[in-house]
Order: C-alpha cells, then sequence, then structure tokens
C-alpha cells in the first residue's frame, strides 16, 4: 500500500483570501494529494495579534476552502494550543499522528522564506516535512534575496513534485507560477475603511466576504 500525501497550509487567515486559496489549489494539482489539510494559527509568536477571533476563522477558512477536488480537514490543534504557535511543534505532532512514511508538504509562500531562519529549530523542520513553496511568475531563489543559509538549504533539497510526493519529508519543491499577490493587511485595511465590495471581491472569496459583512468584521 502507497503511503499517503498531505498537503499542510497553515497560517492566521486573519481573513482567509484567494492568495491562500490558490497556494493550496496550485499544490493539489501539482502533487495529487490524499488531503489537504488547513491549519489554522493559534497563537503565532511572530505576529502582534490577532483581529478576528479563532471560531470566526475556522469558519472563514471552511468557507473558503470548501469545494477542494481532495479531501478537506481543518486541524484545529494550533487554536487549541495555550502557548505561543510553533511550526516545529506542530509538524511534529503531525508527523507523530500519520507515522514516519506518510509524505507532509508543507506550503509557504515566497516571502515568508525570507525570515524562514528565524523560526525556531528551523533546520529540523526537513527531518518533518517536505516544503512547497510558491512564487511570483519568473522568481527564483536567487531572485527572492533569501538568507544564504536558506537558500543553500533549499537548493541543495530540491525535488520534484513525483519525488515530493512519495518522499515523508527533506525535499523542497519552488512553483514560480502562482499569479496572485494578496495582503491580508491591505484586506483588513479596505474593510476598516469601508470600501465598495467590488473593490474586495478579486481578493476573498464570495462565500468568506459575506461572512466578514453579516458579521462585521474588521470594522475597527
Amino acid at each position: 500500500m502507497t503511503a499517503p500525501c498531505i498537503v499542510l497550509l497553515g497560517g492566521s487567515f486573519d481573513p482567509v483570501h484567494n492568495g491562500h486559496v490558490a497556494l493550496a489549489a496550485l499544490f493539489v494539482r501539482l502533487l495529487v494529494p490524499n488531503a489537504l489539510h488547513i491549519l489554522p494559527a493559534g497563537n503565532p509568536w511572530q505576529k502582534n495579534g490577532l483581529h478576528a477571533s479563532a471560531q470566526d476563522r475556522l469558519e472563514m477558512v471552511r468557507r473558503a476552502f470548501t469545494g477542494q477536488p481532495v479531501p478537506l480537514i481543518i486541524d484545529e490543534q494550533e487554536i487549541r494550543r495555550s502557548t505561543p504557535t510553533y511550526t516545529i511543534d506542530t509538524l511534529r505532532a503531525v508527523r507523530a499522528a500519520l507515522g514516519p512514511d506518510a509524505s507532509i508538504v508543507f506550503l509557504l509562500g515566497a516571502d515568508q522564506l525570507q525570515h524562514f531562519d528565524t523560526w525556531r529549530e528551523w533546520q529540523s523542520l526537513f527531518d518533518y516535512a517536505n516544503f512547497g513553496v510558491a512564487s511570483r511568475p519568473g522568481f527564483t531563489l536567487d531572485a527572492l534575496q533569501l538568507p544564504s543559509p536558506v537558500a543553500r538549504e533549499f537548493r541543495r533539497r530540491a525535488g520534484t513534485p513525483d519525488q515530493i510526493r512519495t518522499t515523508p519529508h527533506g525535499l523542497t519543491y519552488l512553483a514560480s507560477n502562482l499569479a496572485v499577490d494578496v495582503s491580508a493587511t491591505e484586506i483588513r485595511s479596505l474593510l476598516q475603511h469601508g470600501e465598495a465590495p467590488a473593490l474586495l471581491t478579486p481578493l476573498i472569496p464570495a462565500g468568506v466576504l459575506d461572512y466578514i459583512q453579516q458579521h462585521n468584521l474588521y470594522k475597527s
């Protein structure tokens, strides 16, 4: 029996937007995984506080990712955790749950690589997962101006989608064809200033925007 491949997308999702959805969809197409796990952050140590409640963010995630072509699992472990959220702790827990043979593919936007070496035990992360990174069209590791140790690790661990799908951990893949550049900060600012829905429709899934408007989120 072939070991499963699980794509894992974490984030504050404050709010979830079309960039998140496009990143997940890109790697679902590339890897054809057995499941997509969405992991909303609880208390991320590199954030200055979340604007929406855990319950609101969970509901927005459900609305955004419904309809994926693979089974969807919303993992609430970080939200249930009372201590600061570190990716290394999460990946250890996911690995323990899925076993040693499953391919775990943790997704990142290219901007997150620029401070990847500040993550707790960042070099140990490769012992638990593969990493799928997406950047804008034409961007390479060199163009991203990454810290040298990060660029070196991602180059030497580079694999193909087929290799990543069948390898439990330790490989990386850079997809440079994600033509979606959306900022949650920009979205919150538009919502706070009461901008017309027409400006927000290209940025947020329709069900998420409906939920935000119904519950008056991000107004202050």
